[in-house]
């Protein structure tokens, strides 16, 4: 289990920390241990010069004393200072002062040019931490800027300077500048912002270090990163004596004029997910049969009796008021329920059906918004659903008495304890079309096969970014993968790791 922390759980892990160890131990160890890093990213280089930026900080301490250690070693080593040394901490004072009786060449931070006057074979960014809470600017801005040109490996200590630990956002938002990081050396724990929104392309390949602190300083966290781990428990391979209402059924609630391929894709990854029998159930005029699955069951919405399914309601579900009132009736239903796409438009637009959502608080319910139909859950703004993704899943959830699905880079799970799970796998291939009806599709099929909720949410995201993944690996993508080719690499990669987990 990968633990992720946030900045607030991070400051009491190094307060109770500090408390057990002589003063400066933990910046001699971070020093140390960024140095080690470096040289191990610049090992095949001939002629070393490295660049690092120090900000006024404990974060500029851990860099200063990385250049006291690298000074040792036959490199160049340059320091772009940012700081006033009578307002430094203690701990980054003394770090500065080791740093200059060391072979260290000081540059002006605020000289791009002097900067440029080197060839550099590795940029270390400790300009900010984790406490950073300004945009960066002025003179800073044009240094970072001036770094992102660099196609030389960039080693942020900690975090990359300008971002948001805790959310992943560019500090300041749209228009502001943050350190584009090949390497991120996070210190103490894993850190949540690292992982979504903006975070894995500032934070580029991430390493733990603990520092050695004990394990009695770490509190429990309450966010971690998505892991087949958290799932496997689930993964049981099939009886023999079995039949396909072993497997439950899944009925697939959309479909209105011109929007029928996105049930369809639901419900065909349902199939391909295992469910026993798979229905769609359209709102408007259901085709005889699927020419490509004609084991899919076309019904009339309001010939269907929701009572004893798995429902996945919302894939081109529409707004009109026959989609209401189906929506309306497949809440009331009392076996568990998936909700995407025009279902999620219609209870942010209607307190009614939100507070039939939230009376379902005793059955099974997983809502799968993007941040635009979070936007509109929560009355809020696609921009400030971006700025804090971790926290807008937590309210969802909290709110809706569901686990939430925020989509996105870094999907986020949410569960009304306010847990949180940040997802790892898939990438930009899944920005298309219909790739959304296929993980609510995913869902509905664990949860009809018995999947408690918790792990059918994780494993459905999970895959669905895995098979992504594997496609990439393959030359499928990213650029023009469709949401239909995902539906089989799930199928395969769901088989596989059920062999595996069987051994």
């Amino acid at each position: 289990m990968s633990a992720l922390y946030s900045i607030a759980e991070i400051r009491q892990i190094e307060n109770a920390a500090k408390a057990k160890l002589p003063s400066y131990t933990l910046m001699q160890r971070a020093g140390e241990a960024c140095a080690r890093l470096a040289l191990s990213l610049v090992a095949n280089e001939d002629e070393i010069h490295v660049l690092i930026l120090a900000g006024p900080g404990n974060n500029g301490g851990d860099a200063l004393e990385a250049a006291h250690y690298l000074s040792q070693f036959d490199l160049h080593v340059a320091v772009a200072l940012h700081a006033d040394e009578a307002k430094q901490p203690d701990d980054a004072r003394h770090a500065l002062q080791r740093a200059r009786e060391s072979e260290v060449e000081f540059l002006d931070v605020a000289d791009p040019g002097h900067l440029a006057s080197q060839r550099w074979t590795l940029v270390v960014d400790g300009l900010f931490g984790i406490g950073q809470t300004r945009p960066i600017a002025g003179k800073l801005r044009a240094c970072v800027e001036y770094v992102n040109t660099l196609r030389c490996p960039v080693l942020s200590i900690d975090i990359a300077s300008g971002m948001n630990a805790d959310t992943g956002s560019v500090i300041g938002g749209t228009g502001c500048v943050a350190v584009r990081a090949t390497h991120t050396l996070s210190f103490i724990g894993d850190k949540p912002g690292m992982h979504t929104c903006d975070g894995e392309d500032f934070s580029g390949d991430i390493l733990l270090e603990s520092l050695d602190i004990e394990e009695s300083c770490f509190v429990t966290p309450h966010a971690r990163l998505n892991a087949l781990s958290l799932f496997s428990s689930a993964l049981k391979p099939r009886a023999g004596n079995t039949h396909k209402g072993s497997y439950g059924d899944v009925i697939v609630v959309g479909g209105a004029h011109g929007m029928g391929g996105a049930p369809v894709l639901a419900a065909r990854m349902a199939a391909h997910a295992g469910s026993g029998r798979v229905f769609i159930a359209f709102v408007d005029d259901a085709p005889a049969y699927d020419s490509v699955h004609p084991e899919l069951m076309m019904r009339q919405a309001d010939r269907v009796e929701f009572s004893t399914a798995t429902i996945v309601v919302g894939p081109g579900l529409g707004t009109s008021r026959h989609a209401h009132d189906v929506l309306s009736r497949a809440l009331d239903a009392q076996g568990r329920i998936v909700i995407d796409a025009d279902a999620l438009n219609m209870i942010a637009a209607e307190p009614g059906l939100q507070h039939k959502l939230q009376d379902r608080a005793q059955h099974t319910s997983i809502i799968t918004p993007h941040p635009l139909e979070a936007a509109r859950l929560l009355d809020a703004t696609t921009a400030e659903i971006q700025h804090d993704r971790p926290q807008a899943a937590r309210l969802l959830a909290r709110h809706f008495k569901s686990i939430a699905i925020l989509k996105g880079a870094g999907t986020v799970i949410a569960f009304p304890d306010g847990e949180i799970v940040i997802n790892t796998t898939g990438n930009p291939a899944l920005s298309t079309a219909g790739t959304g009806d296929v993980l609510s599709g995913l869902c509905g099929a664990l949860l009809a096969q018995g999947w408690p909720a918790t792990q059918a949410a994780l494993a459905a995201v999970w895959m669905h970014g895995k098979a992504a993944d594997q496609l990439v690996d393959l030359g499928v993508g990213p650029v023009g993968l469709t949401a239909s080719e995902v539906i089989p690499a799930i199928r395969t990669l769901l088989n596989q790791i059920i062999r595996d987990h069987a051994r």
